[in-house]
């Protein structure tokens, strides 16, 4: 498995109430039956029960999320649509689905996209249904919208004042300009209120439940960030950050993904010329991470395999995030670089290199960049003794 969306959901399980009932879908089975399977297994070790929410497999995206609306004995809700990349071999390559009227449209109907449902049967003091998306292009966020938007789903009705109006947070790294064309989908058709929340801290984070949020939202309508966004992504994550108005996390989340796209280049090559000198790659690291060149893909995901335990270098590079994402996100960077008038200089070059890298590495870890650039050299520690 690979990615982000499936720890993630893996820790909301857990760390909800077992009142509560996740309804899970994908069109591969054999996704969310490991995943049921998984749950059970866990429930079972530890004591039937007594540990996170309970799991059901859903149908369809359409028919969870009329579901969740209709069910007026299960009032808090959460509706979370993960990465299709994960879930699926079959990338997505429909058009971008335009927004017309305040909603997206000219999409196909994406029923096999995978969702989640939470449905939550606790007489809180807030009844809310809470929709999380998390997918890898614009475009599936985009068709994904259309198909949850069209036709409205039905009005919350529920006659408790307390009951707040539906919330979606997008978890995808797209371009800001796309994120507000759907967050003006949803507040146009007064559907409900829309933040983008993309994370970081990549595939290690979302199994340790210590992902980054970066958020972007209107501050108007006063404790949406403190009372619901943030008590529902602290589940799956240790920081959440508000970095301003609707756009602002997806707009911080491109900057920081056009830095690791060169720090992981840079990573690769510095441990590619340490070996060549004949340095033991563990020392090496240990020095660069007690240094100046330290960071995130030298100490958390180093590309040399063996010296990060756990990262994808360990298992000839799966899992992880896929350089084909890399990619993707350094180019969505420069384009709004582009759009802002930032100067920018290594970008382009960077580019060239990952497409070659997709190219030659295809689905593996982005610290791949190491392999491509025949880093690994027989013997090169004991050349140094």
């Amino acid at each position: 498995m690979t990615y982000s969306g499936y720890p993630m959901a893996k820790n909301l399980q857990a760390k909800l109430p077992p009142t509560d009932t996740l309804i899970v879908y994908d069109r591969k089975t054999e996704t969310t039956s490991k995943f049921a399977q998984e749950v059970a297994h866990g429930a079972s070790r530890d004591g039937a029960g007594e540990k996170g929410a309970k799991v059901e497999i859903g149908s369809s995206v359409r028919q969870a999320a009329e579901k969740s609306v209709r069910a007026e004995d299960f009032p808090d809700m959460i509706h979370e649509a993960r990465e299709q990349s994960y879930f699926d071999d079959d990338q997505s390559s429909e058009p971008v689905a335009q927004c017309k009227n305040g909603s997206p449209s000219g999409s196909k109907n994406l029923t096999d996209f995978p969702v989640t449902i939470l449905a939550d049967k606790e007489d809180r003091s807030f009844k809310q249904e809470v929709i999380i998306t998390t997918l890898p292009e614009p475009n599936h966020v985009k068709n994904a919208f259309h198909s949850i938007l069209h036709p409205p789903l039905p009005s919350i009705t529920f006659t408790d004042p307390n009951t707040t109006e539906r919330l979606f947070i997008d978890c995808s790294t797209i371009d800001p300009t796309s994120s507000r064309e759907v967050a003006n989908a949803v507040h146009s058709t007064a559907q409900g209120r829309f933040v983008d929340a993309p994370m970081s801290g990549g595939v290690v984070g979302a199994q340790a439940g210590t992902l980054t949020f970066m958020l972007g939202a209107h501050t108007k309508h006063g404790g949406l960030i403190k009372y619901r966004v943030r008590p529902l992504l602290e589940m799956m994550g240790t920081r959440v950050l508000h970095l301003g108005g609707q756009g602002a996390g997806l707009s911080a989340k491109l900057a920081n993904n056009y830095l690791l796209a060169i720090s992981n280049i840079a990573t690769a090559e510095a441990m590619n010329l340490g070996q060549r000198c004949g340095l033991d790659p563990h020392i090496l690291s240990e020095l660069i991470n007690g240094s100046s060149g330290r960071c995130w893909s030298s100490e958390v995901n180093n590309p040399v395999p063996g010296v990060s335990p756990g990262a994808p270098a360990e298992k000839d590079y799966e899992g992880g995030f896929a350089v084909e994402l890399m990619k993707k996100d350094l180019a969505l960077a420069l384009e709004e670089a582009s759009r802002v008038g930032a100067r920018t200089e290594l970008g382009e070059r960077a580019g060239q290199v990952y497409e070659a890298v997709v190219a030659a590495e295809p689905g593996k870890d982005f610290s791949v960049m190491y392999k491509w650039l025949d880093g690994p050299i027989a013997s090169s520690s004991s050349s140094s003794s």
